[in-house]
């Protein structure tokens, strides 16, 4: 009997125009690790290797042009500190929405990629 296994994604990858500017805003933003360079790819991953998604950074001619079919959710304990602290590393505060009880921040980094953040779960 044959079996099979779910993949494991491994990185989230992010076509750019700028693969070193774009790692510098989310690693800091993230406090993410450089893991290094090659040709048009930069990675950067967890400090202290407990996380398994590293962030993919691939520098390519072609400029965004619409809305993200896919983008990044994450959590923060401090939504309006954390919007701050996008705009103060180069990205922008697009709008804030609320679902219920649950509101969140639309941002984008300094190329327009737009991801959200949200409050941790009480």
């Amino acid at each position: 009997m044959e079996t099979t296994t779910s993949p494991l994604v491994t990185a989230v990858m992010i076509d750019c125009a700028d693969a070193t500017v774009m790692a510098r805003f989310w690693g800091e933003l993230l406090q993410l690790e450089d893991l290094g360079t090659r040709a048009n790819y930069t990675w950067l991953g967890p400090i202290n290797r407990d996380g398994v998604i590293s962030l993919g950074f691939q520098q390519v001619d072609e400029p965004k042009t619409t809305k993200n079919r896919i983008h990044l959710d994450m959590r923060s304990r401090d939504v309006k500190a954390t919007v701050a602290r996008v705009v103060s590393l180069g990205g922008s505060h697009m709008a804030d929405h609320q679902l219920d009880d649950i509101a969140w921040a639309v941002v984008t980094d300094p190329e327009g990629n737009e991801f959200c953040v949200l409050p941790f779960r009480v």
